[in-house]
């Protein structure tokens, strides 16, 4: 079994990327779409100001009863 703590960091990884998800999306719309190098910064800029954690990559996929990990 995972220890609880890895467990409840997965739990607060989710509500942050949840929580930052429409924000990241239109950050990268725009550092995707922008012909003004100086906005495309800009947005780059705010993303990574950005926790980490928001990143859904850092999501892993856990049993919910045991805690491991690819459940």
């Amino acid at each position: 079994m995972a220890k609880e703590s890895m467990k409840a960091r997965e739990v607060k990884r989710a509500k942050l990327v949840a929580r930052y998800a429409e924000k990241r999306a239109a950050l990268k719309k725009i550092i995707a779409t922008s012909n003004d190098p100086a906005e495309a910064y800009e947005a780059a800029r705010k993303l990574q100001a950005i926790p980490k954690n928001a990143n859904p990559i850092r999501l892993h996929n856990r049993c919910k009863i045991t805690g491991r990990p690819k459940g």
